[in-house]
C-alpha cells in the first residue's frame, strides 16, 4: 500500500491569511489573538478572540458565492484554492469521480444562521435567505469546495470539536485506499458572532483574561481557559504513487498514522484517568509502525484548563517516558481554532519538517510540574523525521496523527 502523502497546503489564520505569512508568524511569535471586533463583547464575560482582521472576500471570491456563504465558509473556500494550487492539481485531467473532499466541522455557518434568525425576528420570513436552507449546515464547505472545483469523488464531514479535524484527515487517508486520485481535506472553523460566543461560553472553559498575554496559557500554573478563534487549513492528500505519475510539484509530508478514541462515561473513571488519550497516541504510533524513539516533537492540544492539560501531560510521559522531547504550541498565537486546530497543527509540523525548525509559543511559562519541554521565547532548531500531533474535543473525542518527512 502507498503512503499518504501531502502535496498542497492552505492556510486561513489569525496571524496569517496565507500558508508563508502564517509560517512566518508563528516563527517570530506573532499572535493573532485580541479583542473582538466583528461585535461587541462588552456584554460577555470572554471578550478575546483570535480573529482574522482585514479578509476581504471580493478580493479572493466570485461575487455570486458571497450573499450564498457563511463567514467561515468563505475563508474555507479561500484556503481550499491555496491548496489546490500549490499541488498543482488540475482537476479537469483527473477522472470524473477521483477526487473527494472530506471535511471536518463545529458549528456550521453559524454567524449565518445568526443574521438570518435577526431578520425573520426583525422584519419577517420574507425577509430570510433562501441559502439558509443549507448555509448553516456543518457539511456546507465540504459541498461549497466540491461544486466550486468539480471535484465529485466520495466526499463528507467529520464532526467531533476539536479533534474532529484529524478524523478528517484520517477519512480522506482511508477513501485513498479504495483507489482514489487526491482527497481535499481538513478543516476552516469558527463561529465569532454573538450566537456562536453564547454556545462557547456557555462551555465554562474560554478565558475571561482582558489581556491578550494573560488569556491562554498552557501548561501554565496561571492557566483558566482557553481563547477560541477562527480559521484552520485545508490540505490536498493523495496516493503517493498518483501523486508521482502526475508530476506533482511537491511531497510536502506523509501521514504515516492516526487513531481515535472516546474518553470512558462520565462517573466510569477517575476524574484524572488518562487511558483513552494515552491509548489513542499509542494506536497511533503502531499504526504508523513506529516506536515512542522515532517521535522528534510533540504538537500539544494544550487546552488551558489545569485538569485537561494535567491529563494530557500524564499521557505524553506514560508514552514517552522522562525524554526531553519538544513541545510545539502554535495555537497559542491563534487560539483555538475548534475543528481547524488539528489541520491547522498538521500543516505547521509539516512546514515544521521541511524546514527543521519548531515554532516558539507564547504568553504561557510552563510549569516544570507537567515534565514537558514547551518550546517557548524563540524557536527550536531540529532535524526532524516524524512528529505527533494531538487534538481533544469537547465531549470525549481524543485523535493522534503521527506525520513524516517527505523524505
Amino acid at each position: 500500500m502507498n503512503a499518504a502523502v501531502v502535496t498542497g497546503i492552505g492556510v486561513v489564520a489569525p496571524n496569517g491569511l496565507s500558508t508563508e505569512e502564517y509560517w512566518s508568524a508563528a516563527l517570530a511569535g506573532r499572535s493573532g489573538i485580541g479583542r473582538i471586533t466583528r461585535f461587541d463583547p462588552e456584554r460577555y464575560r470572554a471578550t478575546l478572540a483570535g480573529e482574522i482582521r482585514g479578509f476581504d472576500p471580493a478580493a479572493h471570491l466570485p461575487s455570486r458565492l458571497i450573499p450564498q456563504t457563511d463567514h467561515s465558509t468563505r475563508l474555507s473556500l479561500v484556503a481550499a484554492d491555496q491548496a489546490i494550487r500549490d499541488a498543482g492539481l488540475d482537476t479537469g485531467q483527473l477522472p470524473e469521480y477521483g477526487v473527494g473532499v472530506v471535511t471536518a466541522n463545529s458549528a456550521g455557518g453559524f454567524e449565518f444562521g445568526h443574521q438570518e434568525l435577526d431578520n425573520l425576528w426583525r422584519q419577517g420570513p420574507e425577509y430570510v435567505s433562501a441559502y439558509q436552507s443549507f448555509a448553516w449546515f456543518y457539511a456546507v464547505n465540504t459541498g461549497q469546495i466540491s461544486i466550486r472545483h468539480g471535484l465529485r469523488g466520495p466526499s463528507g464531514v467529520l464532526v467531533a470539536d476539536e479533534a474532529g479535524g484529524l478524523d478528517a484527515l484520517a477519512q480522506a487517508r482511508r477513501l485513498l485506499r479504495r483507489d482514489l486520485n487526491a482527497v481535499v481535506t481538513g478543516a476552516v472553523d469558527g463561529s465569532l458572532c454573538p450566537w456562536g460566543w453564547i454556545a462557547q461560553t456557555a462551555t465554562g472553559q474560554l478565558s475571561t483574561a482582558q489581556d491578550p498575554a494573560l488569556a491562554y496559557r498552557p501548561f501554565d500554573e496561571e492557566a483558566a481557559g482557553f481563547v477560541p478563534g477562527e480559521g484552520g487549513a485545508i490540505l490536498v492528500v493523495e496516493d503517493e504513487a498518483a501523486a508521482r505519475k502526475r508530476h506533482a510539484p511537491q511531497v510536502h509530508g506523509r501521514l504515516l498514522g492516526y487513531a481515535a478514541t472516546f474518553d470512558p462515561k462520565p462517573g466510569t473513571a477517575p476524574a484524572d484517568d488518562t487511558s483513552a488519550l494515552r491509548g489513542a497516541i499509542e494506536l497511533a504510533l503502531a499504526d504508523a509502525g513506529a516506536a515512542p524513539d522515532d517521535i522528534d516533537a510533540v504538537f500539544a492540544d494544550a487546552a488551558g484548563i489545569a485538569h485537561l492539560d494535567r491529563a494530557e501531560a500524564a499521557a505524553l510521559t506514560a508514552v514517552f517516558g522522562e525524554r526531553e522531547l519538544p513541545v510545539a504550541i502554535p495555537k497559542t498565537l491563534t487560539g483555538r481554532l475548534c475543528a481547524g486546530a488539528g489541520p491547522l497543527d498538521v500543516a505547521t509540523a509539516l512546514l515544521a519538517l521541511r524546514d527543521g525548525v519548531l515554532p516558539p509559543a507564547a504568553h504561557t511559562r510552563p510549569s516544570p510540574r507537567y515534565g514537558l519541554q514547551v518550546i517557548v521565547d524563540r524557536p527550536l532548531e531540529l532535524r526532524m523525521g516524524a512528529v505527533l500531533v494531538v487534538a481533544r474535543g469537547l465531549g470525549g473525542f481524543n485523535s493522534a496523527m503521527v506525520v513524516g518527512a517527505s523524505h
